[in-house]
C-alpha cells in the first residue's frame, strides 16, 4: 500500500514505493552513493560509477520514498530476510558482529540496512513514509524481529560515539534476546562529563520505536562510523510511534 505525506511548509508530495527492477535498484545505489560519499567520505564499491553497490543488493528487497513533484528518489533502505540470509550464508550485520543467540530467536527475522535520506528531506515526514512501507513488508512477511545497524560518525576520533554510547547503555541496552559482539570495537576514550552529543536521526528514530541496542559498537573504517546493532521486537513497539507500523502490529 503506497503512503503519501504532505509537508505543510513546502508543497512536497512524498510517496513510498517498492523499488523493483534493475533501474530502480540503480537509483537507490546512486542515492546511497551521494549521501554516504558526501557525509562520511566512505570507501564504496562502485564509486567509479557513482554508485554504492555490493553483493547483498541482489538478495534484498529495496524500498524508497519518491518526491512526486520532482520524480526524484529521496530516501531508501534495503531489507534482507532470514531465508535470503540463509542462501547467502549470513546477514550483513554478521560481517561486523558475532550475533550470539541469533539462531534462537523465535520467529522470522528481517534485517534493515543501507538506510539513507537526502539531506534536504531529512525530517519526520520522510521517515514516517519510509516506516509506513517498512510496516507493510513486516506485516506481509509476518516478521517478528527487525534488526540492523545504525551509524554514529567517527570523524572526531570517537568522542561523539562514546558520549552517545554512555546514554544508550543506561536506557536502551538489552542482551536478553541477542548479544552483538563487535569484531572491531571502537577505541576506548575517556569522555568528559560535559560533552553533549546529538544522537543521529536514524538511531534516535529506532530508539523511539522501541528498539534496543544489543552490545558495544563496531568500528566500520570504510565508512568512518561506529555501527550500533539494534533489535526491534515487533510486539514491543512503543505505542506512541507504533502508528507508523500500524499494519504490522
Amino acid at each position: 500500500m503506497n503512503q503519501i505525506a504532505h509537508c505543510a511548509t513546502q508543497p512536497r508530495r512524498l510517496q513510498a514505493e517498492r523499488l523493483l527492477g534493475a533501474n530502480a535498484l540503480r537509483e537507490a545505489q546512486a542515492l546511497r552513493f551521494r549521501v554516504f560519499s558526501a557525509e562520511f567520505d566512505a570507501k564504496l564499491k562502485g564509486a567509479e560509477l557513482g554508485l554504492d553497490m555490493d553483493d547483498y543488493d541482489i538478495h534484498c528487497q529495496h524500498i524508497g520514498v519518491r518526491d512526486l513533484n520532482s520524480g526524484q528518489l529521496v530516501a531508501t533502505t534495503r531489507l534482507l530476510d532470514h531465508q535470503a540470509a540463509a542462501d547467502l550464508g549470513r546477514f550483513y550485520s554478521e560481517e561486523e558482529f558475532s550475533l550470539h543467540g541469533l539462531l534462537q530467536l523465535e520467529g522470522p527475522v528481517l534485517e534493515i540496512g543501507r538506510t539513507c535520506v537526502d539531506a534536504a528531506y531529512r525530517n519526520g515526514a520522510t521517515i514516517a513514509v519510509l516506516w509506513g512501507e517498512l510496516a507493510e513488508v513486516l506485516n506481509q512477511g509476518g516478521y517478528r524481529y527487525l534488526m540492523g545497524c545504525a551509524s554514529i560518525p567517527m570523524q572526531d576520533g570517537g568522542v561523539q560515539a562514546q558520549a552517545i554510547m554512555q546514554r544508550l547503555r543506561d536506557r536502551y541496552l538489552c542482551t536478553e534476546h541477542l548479544r552483538a559482539e563487535p569484531k572491531h570495537p571502537i577505541p576506548t576514550l575517556e569522555v568528559p562529563g560535559n560533552v553533549i552529543a546529538e544522537m543521529p536521526p536514524l538511531l534516535k528514530a529506532y530508539m523511539r520505536l522501541g528498539a534496543k541496542i544489543c552490545g558495544e559498537p563496531c568500528w566500520d573504517q570504510d565508512f568512518q562510523v561506529a555501527d550500533v546493532f539494534i533489535l526491534l521486537k515487533r510486539d514491543e513497539l512503543c505505542p506512541r510511534y507504533a502508528r507508523h507500523f500500524k499494519a504490522a502490529v
